[in-house]
C-alpha cells in the first residue's frame, strides 16, 4: 500500500451521476468504496493515478469516484447542528456575520424556558454574543431582530447552500471537479 493512501477519501454519486449530498458532501474512505466496488453494489467511476493496493494474491486501483447501482432519494434532512449551521450559511442571524462552525452556537428564538421547541422552525445559528445577549428572552424583549426566519430545509435547499460556499483547495480531489461543477456556467 502506499504510504499517502491512508487519508484517501471517494467521491460517492448518485446514479444519475451527481453527488448523492452536497451537505455535506457524499464522500467515504477508500476502503469502503473499494470493498463496495469489489461487491459490485456501485460503479468505479474514476480511480486516484498511480495509486493501487495489495492483496496477497492481488493489486486494485483506489477509487476516486464511484456511483451508486441505482438512485438514492433523500426526502428529509437530519436536525443536525451542522445542517441548522450549513441553513443559516455559518451566519449569526442577529448581526449577519459569517462564523467558522466552531464559534456558532444556536438560539431558541422562543426560549425554551417559554415553550419553544428544539425544531427548525424555533432555532437559528448565532454567535456567542448576540446568543448572550439576547439571553432567555423573547426578540421583542431583547429588542434583537433575525435577518431571516427559521424553516425546515429540503435537501435541495441545503445542496444548493452547499454548493455557494466556498471549499478548500485541498478538499476536492481534482478528479472529483467534472461531477461536482458539471452545472456551472463556463468561464470566457
Amino acid at each position: 500500500m502506499n504510504a499517502h493512501v491512508g487519508n484517501l477519501r471517494t467521491l460517492v454519486l448518485n446514479a444519475d451521476m451527481q453527488p448523492v449530498s452536497w451537505a455535506p458532501l457524499s464522500v467515504w474512505n477508500w476502503q469502503d468504496a473499494l470493498v463496495a466496488v469489489l461487491q459490485e453494489r456501485v460503479i468505479q467511476v474514476k480511480t486516484y493515478d498511480d495509486v493501487e493496493v495489495h492483496s496477497a494474491s492481488q493489486s486494485f486501483q483506489v477509487p476516486s469516484v464511484v456511483a451508486l447501482k441505482s438512485y438514492h432519494r433523500r426526502k428529509k434532512v437530519a436536525f443536525t447542528r451542522y445542517h441548522l449551521f450549513l441553513r443559516d450559511e455559518f451566519t449569526c442571524q442577529y448581526c449577519g456575520e459569517r462564523f467558522p462552525p466552531q464559534e456558532l452556537t444556536f438560539d431558541h428564538v422562543n426560549p425554551r424556558s417559554k415553550g419553544g421547541e428544539s425544531v427548525w422552525t424555533n432555532i437559528v445559528a448565532s454567535c456567542s454574543a448576540d446568543n448572550l445577549r439576547k439571553g432567555n428572552r423573547s426578540l421583542a424583549q431583547s429588542g434583537q431582530h433575525l435577518r431571516r426566519q427559521p424553516f425546515e430545509p429540503s435537501p435541495y435547499q441545503l445542496d444548493a447552500i452547499a454548493r455557494r460556499l466556498p471549499k478548500a483547495k485541498n478538499e476536492l480531489h481534482n478528479t472529483w471537479l467534472d461531477f461536482l461543477y458539471w452545472d456551472s456556467p463556463l468561464e470566457s
